[in-house]
């Protein structure tokens, strides 16, 4: 069963998930969305930014080709059409910028993030942006109710 859930994951968020703790809650995300429960966005520059942070991370070479097919096969690719917002604020930080640009520009229902400076941007977009474990709560309800 599959939610109309539109995910950006931010690096944290992918990085932690690719630490070998299978219980985790972005174990559990990215589990959850390889089996169909929902839909990842990504752009060029949030891969590059997995990919930049994993490499600084020392983590094998093999794990990030996987990380990224994975998104190439599986996760839906937005194209970066709106780079400015007018009411919109911006993350302080300017490496965030790209997630919140992805979610704007991909039709996002949710930014997931630890990041306080994302966290921080909430209240000024159209898009639920929250931690994992808020994420997962209103995913398996979401999942739940489809299927009363």
């Amino acid at each position: 069963m599959k939610s109309d859930f539109r995910l950006v994951p931010d690096t944290n968020v992918i990085v932690s998930s690719q630490s070998n703790t299978p219980t985790s809650p972005n174990s559990e995300i990215l589990d959850r969305w390889f089996n169909n429960e929902f839909q990842i966005l990504y752009s060029d520059d949030t891969v590059l930014e997995y990919v930049e942070k994993l490499l600084e991370l020392e983590f094998p070479q093999a794990k990030i080709e996987r990380l990224v097919a994975s998104f190439v096969e599986l996760a839906e690719r937005v194209e970066i059409a709106v780079y400015h917002f007018l009411t919109i604020k911006y993350p302080d930080d300017p490496d965030d910028i790209a997630f919140v640009l992805c979610a704007d520009n991909g039709n996002a229902t949710h930014l997931v993030t630890y990041d306080s400076d994302i966290l921080d941007v909430a209240p000024y977009h159209s898009f639920t942006i929250c931690k994992p474990i808020p994420f997962l709560k209103e995913l398996r309800e979401a999942l739940k109710s489809d299927q009363n």
